[in-house]
């Protein structure tokens, strides 16, 4: 088990990863590590991520409250204890500003698509949580429910959040969720995206079960390529039925 110290060293290093990669401007974006039941060391507000050093690093309780550090607590520390929270499995949460990702929720196109085998793999769908104020009460609400069924989400309008057993483990998924968002924007502008077929998923999630890999994954995104469950088929027997009595009511053949 690490050392307190180790694990400031592990956060700083993290946060300059994350300033160099562009993944946080100015003041953006935050760090935490769960270090005990009710301790988190997590990085301070109002300083650069490219700036942050080990003593700048401030010890919460799970109420959010300073027990230790000069500086002030982040302001988005209310949605880090909420997953921790919800997940007694996650020891590190990550929250960047990842520009493409960004974009991709201000354009309102969802990257939980099985689009990239690797991400299916190791990730599953990742999915876009419904707006909240930045820094507010809202944000630990919009993230409550999908946080206990995947390790990496994109908080609408408000870059992303990753998670993991360590913190290092939770900035790798935020290099792969930027890293899809690139992918899938050079896709669509080459021309249509091609998602993984139901037969290609599910022997992803069985060698995601057979290599052990652990966390949450959201392995079936809905996205109407997959096998229709009964009643959904049912739902669209009527439908094909309505369609076809409209077609037939204003005098036209439906053309095979």
């Amino acid at each position: 088990m690490k050392s307190e110290r180790e694990i400031r060293n592990d956060i700083v290093s993290v946060c300059h990863m994350m300033w160099q990669k562009g993944f946080v401007a100015a003041t953006d974006g935050n760090v935490s590590v769960r270090t005990g039941k009710d301790r988190i060391l997590c990085t301070p507000s109002g300083l650069s991520k490219g700036l942050v050093q080990a003593r700048d690093l401030v010890v919460t309780d799970m109420s959010g409250k300073k027990l230790t550090g000069e500086k002030d607590v982040t302001s988005e520390i209310l949605l880090h204890l909420e997953v921790y929270r919800r997940r007694d499995d996650v020891a590190a949460v990550v929250h960047a500003h990842p520009p493409m990702a960004t974009a991709f929720s201000i354009a309102g196109v969802s990257l939980a698509q099985c689009v990239i085998p690797e991400v299916v793999l190791t990730m599953g769908a990742i999915p876009t949580s419904e707006y909240a104020t930045p820094s507010s009460g809202e944000g630990p609400s919009a993230v409550s429910d999908l946080i206990t069924r995947c390790d990496a989400l994109i908080l609408d309008r408000h870059g992303s959040l990753t998670v993991g057993p360590d913190v290092f483990s939770a900035y790798l998924k935020l290099e792969k969720v930027e890293h899809c968002a690139q992918v899938t924007l050079a896709a669509r502008q080459l021309g249509k995206v091609r998602t993984l077929s139901p037969e290609q998923v599910n022997k992803l999630v069985a060698l995601r079960r057979d290599m052990g890999i652990g966390g949450k994954t959201i392995e079936c995104n809905n996205c109407g390529i997959c096998t229709i469950e009964e009643g959904e088929k049912g739902q669209s027997d009527l439908i094909e039925k309505l369609v076809a009595e409209a077609i037939q009511s204003i005098g036209l053949e439906k053309k095979e």
